[in-house]
């Protein structure tokens, strides 16, 4: 591979001890050690797994979606299993995935949704390009919480208690299996796994040297009560006059809202750059009295005003969904008709459990009052909304965030407003803190934009895609070790998606509050044309 000196470090081995040898401490024997964690650590498997080995994950529980898709890894690993009791009635399950050809640097992965599924894929990836990898279960498993209900312990690992012993023990395992400690500590998760790098820098800043956090589910109550909101304050059942199906917002509004807003930035191309820009307006789709029943063409008045209120923050709870995020992984899933399922479990489980109730939970009574309550109620600090970063800062701590500007899931308003109010609690932050906002991409990847910024794997790594300048991975290492802070991070969009059809074009991604703005001359698929500037 043809890398620049920063990416070629990336991948350069660390050179062990002449008596390390890999295959020999690959074994529960050589890996028994006392551990320095409170409670017990279980060790219940280690073995070799060669590169190039499809690795499955047939235990995994059916929500968790991708995660027991088949891994394949470039390098040998040594695949360490363990369960680790949090307290008498908690405990977590988690791998570590440690590379033969180890560059000295630890990675902890994050999880998603309700969060009780290893994130397999980053585990992987991590492993792949030589960290010593860990990754758990968050305290319980499945995408569920109704494991939360009646048990405080088991929300507290989901909360913060899982992502840290996880680090604490995968830091052990990783010294001891080496036989020398790791040289720098790094995370990377997305959605909730974008709360968890958040709530590690305030509370948990030793943890690591550099913390990328994509999408992240910060205000996390009020996030939940805004998915919920849609249904109880908004749209209601399907029956309801003011609902509108979902193919409609995919197609007809989406549509709307392209051809109002994609041309603001310059460019006609499916993508709206900073949507802060679009002030939608849907009266367009009206109905006229002929076609007031063909709700595929038009909107009724009622319906008009629901989209409206879509667009609109969710009193002083939340902020507005974008628009440009009308697809089916995003703003879809909240404005269906129900319950958004994640609210759903969080008040029948936690905010109003059924031993405080004497009958099955009703969304129709959920008020903004109990949004409110469940807001305030705030437990094990789960909002993580401190804003302080100064410990982390002042030992040399570097955090790269990045929200897709096309996300309708969790709206990337909330970044904007985590960043600002961090400036406000902890000064001036572009010296360890760095945010993008990242154009047409989705939920944590996929979209119409250049949303390809190294955040998922494309199976063995290219020396392209590893550079620095666009590869998040990359960047934070190059930002820690040599001190060299990313200004614009360059994604990438590949025809079909697919990487062996090659690229459809490139875009650089600027750092928040900068706007990327087309100059109005030369290809706008190149990233040349574009540039970063002032909002």
């Amino acid at each position: 591979m043809h890398l620049s000196r920063s990416a070629q470090s990336l991948f350069t081995a660390l050179q062990l001890s002449p008596s390390f040898d890999f295959n020999t401490s690959c074994s529960l024997a050589q890996l028994s050690i006392p551990f320095s964690n409170s409670t017990s650590t279980h060790l219940l498997n280690a073995s070799i797994v060669p590169a190039g080995t499809q690795i499955t994950f047939p235990d995994v529980d059916s929500s968790c979606e991708t995660s027991s898709d088949p891994q394949v890894l470039s390098d040998d690993i040594c695949r360490v299993i363990l369960q680790v009791d949090t307290s008498s009635t908690s405990s977590i399950h988690m791998e570590a995935w440690l590379p033969r050809h180890w560059t000295g640097r630890f990675l902890s992965t994050g999880n998603g949704g309700l969060g009780g599924c290893i994130k397999y894929q980053d585990v992987a990836n991590g492993a792949s390009l030589g960290f010593a990898t860990v990754g758990a279960n968050n305290g319980h498993d499945g995408n569920t919480g109704a494991p939360f209900e009646n048990r405080p312990e088991v929300l507290k690992d989901f909360v913060f208690r899982s992502i840290h012993t996880n680090v604490v023990v995968g830091k052990q395992i990783t010294e001891h299996f080496y036989e020398q400690p790791h040289t720098k500590s790094y995370y990377f998760g997305c959605s909730t796994g974008g709360r968890q790098g958040l709530k590690s820098v305030e509370d948990f800043p030793e943890d690591f040297d550099g913390v990328i956090a994509g999408a992240p589910a910060a205000n996390f109550v009020g996030l939940l009560s805004w998915t919920g909101h849609f249904f109880t304050e908004i749209t209601g059942p399907s029956s309801s006059p003011a609902f509108i199906p979902v193919d409609v917002w995919l197609g007809l509004i989406h549509d709307d809202v392209l051809s109002q807003c994609d041309e603001i930035d310059g460019v006609q191309d499916g993508i709206i750059e900073d949507p802060n820009l679009c002030d939608y307006d849907p009266s367009g789709l009206l109905c006229t009295d002929s076609d007031a029943t063909n709700n595929t063409t038009c909107l009724t008045p009622t319906q008009i005003e629901t989209v409206r209120k879509v667009y609109t923050p969710f009193l002083d709870i939340f902020p507005r969904a974008q628009p440009g995020g009308e697809t089916a992984g995003g703003l879809a899933k909240s404005i269906a008709g129900e319950f958004f399922a994640y609210t759903s479990d969080w008040f029948k489980y936690v905010v109003y459990p059924m031993e405080n109730r004497s009958e099955p939970l009703d969304p129709n009574a959920i008020t903004v009052d109990d949004y409110r309550r469940a807001i305030e109620a705030d437990p094990f600090g789960i909002s993580t909304w401190k804003g302080e970063h100064g410990r982390f800062r002042e030992r040399g701590g570097k955090l790269l965030t990045y929200h897709g500007q096309a996300d309708g899931l969790i709206t990337p308003r909330i970044s904007e407003e985590y960043y600002d109010h961090v400036k406000r609690v902890s000064g001036e932050l572009d010296e360890y803190f760095r945010f993008f906002r990242i154009s047409g991409m989705e939920h944590c990847s996929q979209g119409a934009g250049a949303w390809n910024i190294g955040q998922v794997r494309l199976g063995v790594p290219r020396s392209e895609w590893m550079e620095p300048e666009r590869n998040v991975l990359a960047a934070i290492v190059r930002w820690v070790e040599e001190g060299i802070a990313p200004e614009t991070i360059e994604g990438v969009k590949f025809v079909k998606d697919d990487p062996e059809q090659g690229e459809a074009f490139r875009r650089r991604h600027c750092r928040y509050p900068l706007r990327a703005t087309y100059g109005g001359e030369g290809n706008s698929t190149r990233p040349e044309s574009w540039s970063c500037q002032d909002v």
